[in-house]
C-alpha cells in the first residue's frame, strides 16, 4: 500500500482528466486503470457553466478521491488563491500545487513553488508539488512541510520518458522514506516501469492515456506496467554486467575425449 498524507492507497497509478475525446471515454480509461486518484483543475471544473457541473458530476461518480490541481498557474498569488478556492469546491485538503515558470517546457517555478508550498503548508494543506529532479529544491519543499514529492521526468505531455535517470536515481536514494510520484513526461508504459524499477513510488498520467487511440486499453497498459516496475524494483533487479555470465555451471561438466 501507499501511504500520502496518512491516507493507504492499493493503486500506484494517477491519472489526470483532462483532453479525454468524450466524457465515456474518460470514465472508461479510468475504471480500466484501477486508480483511486485523479487529478482535476478547478479552472476546468469551474469553465463552461452547465458543462462544468456535467463534468463535476461524472468525476464524483467514478468513486475517487479528487486531487485538485493549480494548473495554469504562475504566480504565488494566483496558486495560493487557487487551492483555496479548489478546497471549497472539492472539500479537500489535499493540493497538487503547480507554479508554472516557463511558458514553452511547461517548467516550475521553484521559487515561488517553494513559497507558495509553504503557505498552503501553514494554512493546513496536504502538498502535492509539482518540481523538477533538483535535490536542493527537493529539501527546500520538505522544509517547507511538503510530506509528497511530484518530480518531473520530461516536460508535461512530451512523451519523452525519463530524460535524466541519473538525477531520478539520485533523488531516490536522497530520500528513501518520501514518497516520490513521478509526474509528466511519460509517454509510454515501459517508460512507466522504467521509472517504477528506480524504486519511485507512483506515476502521474494525462496525455499519454487521453490522446491515445484507445485510451481504455492504453490505461489498463500502463497499470500493468506500474505494478511490474514496482514488483521488480522489490524483487531485487540483477545488475548489469560488461562480461557474460553462464546461467548453466561449468563445474561438473562431463568431458567428453
Amino acid at each position: 500500500m501507499l501511504s500520502l498524507y496518512g491516507t493507504e492507497i492499493a493503486s500506484r497509478l494517477l491519472l489526470g482528466t483532462a483532453q479525454y475525446p468524450s466524457p465515456a471515454i474518460l470514465t472508461a480509461a479510468a475504471k480500466a486503470s484501477g486508480t483511486e486518484i485523479v487529478t482535476v483543475s478547478l479552472r476546468r471544473e469551474s469553465a463552461g457553466g452547465a458543462s462544468g457541473g456535467r463534468f463535476w458530476s461524472l468525476i464524483r461518480e467514478l468513486g475517487v478521491r479528487i486531487l485538485p490541481n493549480t494548473a495554469g498557474c504562475h504566480t504565488v498569488k494566483e496558486a495560493v488563491t487557487t487551492a483555496r478556492m479548489a478546497r471549497e469546491v472539492f472539500a479537500t485538503d489535499w493540493i497538487k500545487l503547480e507554479v508554472i515558470g516557463n511558458h514553452d517546457t511547461l517548467q516550475p517555478d521553484v521559487f515561488a513553488l517553494v513559497e507558495a508550498a509553504r503557505i498552503l503548508t501553514d494554512e493546513g494543506f496536504a502538498v502535492f508539488p509539482y518540481t523538477t529532479e533538483d535535490l536542493v529544491v527537493a529539501e527546500r519543499l520538505l522544509e517547507a512541510g511538503c510530506k509528497v514529492l511530484m518530480p518531473w521526468c520530461a516536460p508535461i505531455g512530451s512523451a519523452t520518458g525519463p530524460e535524466n535517470i541519473r538525477a531520478l536515481r539520485s533523488l531516490r536514494a536522497h530520500f528513501p522514506d518520501t514518497p516520490l510520484i513521478v509526474d509528466a513526461g511519460l509517454g509510454r508504459p515501459s517508460q512507466a516501469a522504467e521509472v517504477m524499477e528506480l524504486g519511485f513510488d507512483a506515476v502521474l498520467l494525462n496525455t499519454a492515456v487521453a490522446r491515445a487511440g484507445d485510451p481504455a486499453r492504453m490505461a489498463a497498459a500502463f497499470a500493468k506496467a506500474v505494478e511490474a516496475g514496482h514488483n521488480a524494483f522489490h524483487a531485487g533487479l540483477v545488475e548489469p554486467r560488461d562480461t557474460a555470465v553462464p546461467s548453466t555451471p561449468v563445474i561438473g561438466q562431463a568431458v567428453f575425449s
